[in-house]
């Protein structure tokens, strides 16, 4: 039996309460429903969510500019978004979560406009090799999201002086900067606009799950969403306090970049890791692994290599890679 599918949209345009919203959507979805979210930000960059922000964003030239800088539930790397940048979230319990109809939905719609739209990568849906959506997850008991950008006329100028995107993430992708990347779907079909593709979205939406897309009926209390933008605007979340380290290690891998902290105390390691995995668990394991071991390279690494022979495939590659990352720096 398919998922009821419903739908709402942001009634404005500041990221905190937009995030804030999609928070609370998730703590109250129920079985039998799929949502779609629709919303937008204006000038604004959303960081992953263990991600460094100064690294990330050039966060003095965003404020100055009237610009604001929100961190995310999901891992993943940085975004910019304007209202020329429409952004979707599908919100469902484990047994109605299913990231290919999710995918299937965006597709359909864009390949509605007449645009051969793919999925490529770990999380992008690209035209000709050019990336006009990114994707991100997270999930929190049996409640999951899956959420996204929809590139309709956004601002590349703006975008490229916002983010600070490392070369080595352009050289993966065979690109010399972040403009040329992208493309915003106005190109391809001039005079696009936003409403016009909110309007294919939830035909496609309806279409693929098989049933009419109804508006949402009721929205999370205004007490659950004032809990959530709270955390989400607080400025511990948002920008967080870059540690002092003995040891920087950093790498870039086909699950995501990374760049470990190491610092030691009285022969104790602490550790702090910086990444735009998309496992947004994956940081938190490692500094839970690491932390409190002796600062021994045989140890850390031996103890990431015990976490990844229970792990699943994803996540087990991630920890034998920053194993490797570790050996590598203290043999160097």
């Amino acid at each position: 039996m398919s998922s009821n599918p419903f739908y709402c949209f942001a009634a404005g345009t500041d990221p905190v309460q937009n995030l804030a919203l999609e928070a609370a959507l998730l703590k109250t979805v129920t079985p039998g429903q799929c949502i779609l979210y629709l919303w937008q930000n204006q000038n604004t960059v959303v960081i992953g969510r263990n991600q460094n922000s100064t690294r990330e964003c050039r966060v003095d030239l965003l404020r100055q500019e009237g610009g604001t800088m929100v961190r995310r539930l999901s891992g993943g790397g940085a975004v910019y978004h304007d209202l020329g940048n429409l952004n979707f979230t599908f919100l469902a319990t484990e047994g109605d979560y299913d990231l290919d109809k999710q995918l299937e939905v965006i597709l359909r719609a864009v390949r509605r406009l007449g645009i051969p739209a793919e999925k490529t990568g770990r999380n992008d849906l690209t035209v000709d090799g050019r990336k006009f959506s990114g994707n991100a997850f997270y999930q929190t008991g049996a409640q999951k999201y899956h959420h996204g950008t929809i590139l309709v006329d956004v601002d590349a100028e703006k975008m490229g002086r916002y983010l600070n995107v490392a070369a080595t993430k352009l050289q993966t992708h065979g690109v010399a900067s972040v403009r040329s990347r992208i493309i915003n779907l106005s190109e391809l079909v001039p005079g696009l606009s936003v409403v016009a593709v909110q309007q294919v979205l939830l035909q496609a939406f309806s279409e693929v799950y098989g049933k009419q897309a109804q508006t949402l009926a009721a929205l999370p209390p205004a007490s659950l969403l004032a809990q959530w933008a709270k955390k989400l605007g607080a400025e511990a979340w948002r920008f967080g306090a870059e540690p002092k380290a003995d040891t920087v290690l950093e790498n870039r891998y086909p699950w995501g970049g990374v760049q470990l902290l190491l610092a030691v105390r009285g022969g104790k390691t602490t550790a702090t890791i910086y990444t735009d995995a998309m496992d947004e668990s994956l940081a938190s394991e490692v500094q839970c692994v690491l932390s409190g071991l002796p600062f021994e390279p045989v140890v850390l690494c031996g103890a990431l290599q015990e976490a990844a022979a229970t792990a699943p495939a994803g996540r087990a590659q991630a920890l034998q890679d920053i194993a490797a990352l570790i050996k590598g720096g203290f043999d160097a």
